[in-house]
């Protein structure tokens, strides 16, 4: 279950609708994916939930991050904002 988990949030990173969060979700996927934990799948399956416009300006600092979304996954989201 753990693999089908893992293939469909990295179809659905690489394919979030808007194409800048293509880019930093894909590039979070190709990284990341395989390492994280249960946590952090659920805590990323979160996120793709949500608005695109809103996850952009969150990512990029534009608007401030709501507590809920405010974690490690986040994080990393941001960090790959920076090389960019």
């Amino acid at each position: 279950m753990d693999d089908k988990r893992r293939k469909r949030l990295r179809f659905r990173c690489h394919h979030c609708g808007m194409h800048e969060n293509d880019i930093l979700f894909g590039r979070l996927a190709d990284r990341h994916l395989a390492a994280m934990d249960d946590g952090q799948l659920t805590r990323l399956e979160a996120l793709l939930e949500q608005n695109d416009v809103d996850l952009f300006n969150w990512i990029t600092g534009t608007a401030p991050v709501p507590a809920d979304f405010d974690h490690d996954v986040m994080g990393l989201l941001q960090d790959i904002n920076k090389e960019l």
